[in-house]
């Protein structure tokens, strides 16, 4: 391996480094039971412009309640459950909320169903607003009744939808009516406030809440924190709230049409989507806690704002999707809000993962059905793809080996004069056609597909708890098989993964093949060690790939190395018009040197 090439694995290993501290939260420990730890105290926003206490504090006497909704906090709670293919939902009449949100073909690390709903607080999916009479109304508090059966398990087959009414009345005659409308086979469901008669209650405007988040289901709850986060989009630009920092609060409030809002965890979103009349605004509010064994939760609350134009009814209709974040799923709820997905840098690396390696890995899966199968196939048909870049890389390589010797010499005679010894060198490189960035330029243009790499096998559901063979449980995270007694400097992982250590020795052999330099002996032991240490924190999916795309790479350069084994470098007939860049770097170097 020469120097330039040596110089492109060591730049690798650094902007891997960086991305990697980048990418990644600060290390603590996993935190089991995830769902014992998702307490954090959510403060919906009140609504403007009427200057009222924070809603956090709203009381729920009946004096505080004001004249029309003066006894609603009392009452039994009715449940109505509804059973569909994919998920069992719970409506309760406490709040008129969303109590639970059970997904059918998901489990949590524990194999427990995962539930998005946070039914330990009541549930979500409030209405927050100022009476008439000054007084902060937040529904969540107040008890509904049901339209039709009070107490009722509904089961949706094959095209069944099913409405659900509950109906909070109010003193003066009027209603509020929450409808809920679910659809099987759907993750979508449609949530929809009408107010009938009540245009001398309410005063200017309401907000449709969800207060509590999503409830984790991964066992690292930091690993699941760094990917939580709220968004708004609103006047075609998508904004991100993320609360990074132990202790830390941080609030977004948007004027204007809003098109969406979401929150996700790391492999699910709750997103409402505004339909008649259009949102005039949303409010974020993030949280960052910590949590048992040294674990992290984050939560947000949001916020539409809806306009109150009052009559005897004034309606709004609103879809929510509450579910996981498969690719063509989100995609298909239009909007952009696929932008809520983590698929990379969106100037690069996202269009990349996005049509290249999403569909691709969901083309072979059509046929494959192990998704460590899968991700074989795909490094291979990748491997192939890259051969002629490869092919390059390893010319390049094999050419400044046979080079060496002769710049050796240069570097003897001119050892006095650095000037000259640069001029000849170049003057080496020209005549023989040689470019010394051959070895690593070629390295660097396949990081794009790295880093694309990591961004899918890390965040997509597909890869969730996928097995592949003995204890490689799950491709979406690391194949831990020890624990070390320290954490690594700049990485900060205390673990050791089974395929980052075998794709670790298929590197010692890469190097072994390549190193012929003495002085460069060093690295034949130093990469492998550091990329084992590296990777040992990087999805077991990515770990895979890379050990079968160094098993290929180990055959691509013995099979290279037989083919060229006795060819001699020969110079190169001298190019008209100047010679190229090489000519002209040498013929200006002495010029920079002066």
């Amino acid at each position: 391996m020469d120097r330039s090439s040596t110089l492109g694995f060591v730049l690798i290993g650094v902007i891997l480094i960086a991305w990697m501290w980048w990418q990644s939260p600060t290390p603590q420990q996993p935190v089991r039971g995830a769902d014992s730890t998702h307490s954090v105290t959510q403060k919906p926003v009140a609504p403007e412009p009427a200057p009222v206490a924070a809603p956090a504090k709203t009381e729920t006497m009946p004096d505080k309640l004001g004249a029309y909704f003066g006894g609603r906090d009392k009452g039994d709670e009715k449940v109505v459950i509804i059973r569909t293919d994919l998920y069992t939902a719970e409506l309760t009449t406490k709040g008129g909320l969303l109590r639970k949100w059970e997904l059918h073909g998901y489990k949590t690390w524990d194999g427990k169903p995962v539930q998005l709903v946070d039914f330990d607080k009541g549930g979500d999916l409030s209405l927050l607003f100022t009476s008439n009479d000054g007084k902060l109304i937040d529904t969540k508090n107040l008890v509904f009744d049901v339209e039709g059966p009070r107490w009722k398990t509904i089961t949706l087959t094959g095209t069944d939808s099913v409405k659900v009414a509950m109906v909070l009345p109010v003193s003066n005659g009027g209603r509020l009516v929450k409808s809920f409308t679910f659809r099987n086979g759907s993750y979508v469901f449609g949530a929809d406030v009408q107010f009938e008669n009540m245009d001398s209650v309410v005063a200017y405007e309401y907000q449709i809440v969800w207060e509590h988040g999503l409830k984790y289901a991964e066992q690292n709850s930091v690993d699941e924190s760094s990917f939580a986060m709220g968004y708004v989009h609103a006047g075609g630009e998508l904004t991100e709230v993320d609360a990074t920092t132990a202790g830390e609060a941080v609030q977004k409030d948007i004027s204007g049409a809003t098109d969406w809002i979401a929150t996700r965890n790391k492999y699910f979103l709750m997103t409402m989507l505004p339909g008649v009349p259009k949102s005039e605004g949303a409010f974020v509010e993030g949280t960052h806690k910590a949590a048992a064994d040294h674990g992290a939760i984050e939560s947000y609350t949001l916020a539409l704002k809806m306009p109150f134009r009052g009559g005897v009814k004034e309606r709004a209709t609103m879809d929510v999707y509450l579910g996981p974040l498969e690719y063509d799923t989100v995609k298909a709820l239009g909007r952009g809000v696929e932008g809520t997905m983590n698929l990379g840098a969106a100037w690069i690396i996202r269009p990349i993962s996005e049509y290249v390696m999403i569909p691709l890995l969901q083309f072979l899966r059509m046929f494959i059905p192990n998704y460590g199968l899968v991700i074989i196939v795909f490094s291979i048909i990748i491997k192939f793809a890259l051969h002629p870049l490869t092919k390059s890389s390893m010319k390049g390589m094999r050419r400044m080996q046979a080079l060496t010797p002769m710049m050796n010499e240069v570097r003897e005679k001119y050892k006095d004069d650095p000037q000259k010894m640069n001029t000849a060198v170049m003057q080496l490189y020209k005549e023989y056609g040689v470019n010394p960035a051959a070895g690593c330029l070629p390295l660097l243009l396949q990081m794009p597909i790295l880093f694309a790499l990591y961004s899918v096998f890390r965040s997509s559901i597909e890869l969730r708890q996928a097995s592949f063979v003995g204890w490689i449980t799950d491709l979406s995270i690391p194949d831990v098989i020890a624990t070390m007694p320290f954490r690594v400097p700049l990485i900060g992982m205390d673990t050791l993964s089974g395929l980052a250590l075998i794709m670790g020795i298929t590197m010692f052999v890469q190097q072994k093949q390549t190193v012929t330099d003495p002085r460069q002996k060093a690295m034949v032991w130093m990469m492998p060690i550091m990329m084992t240490l590296l990777f040992s924190s990087l999805p077991s999916g990515l770990n895979l790939y890379y050990l079968v795309f160094n098993v290929l790479s180990i055959g691509q350069q013995y099979w290279f190395n037989m083919q060229h084994k006795d060819e001699p470098l020969r110079k190169v007939e001298p190019k008209k018009g100047g010679g190229g860049w090489m000519a002209k770097i040498s013929k200006d170097l002495p010029k920079l040197k002066k």
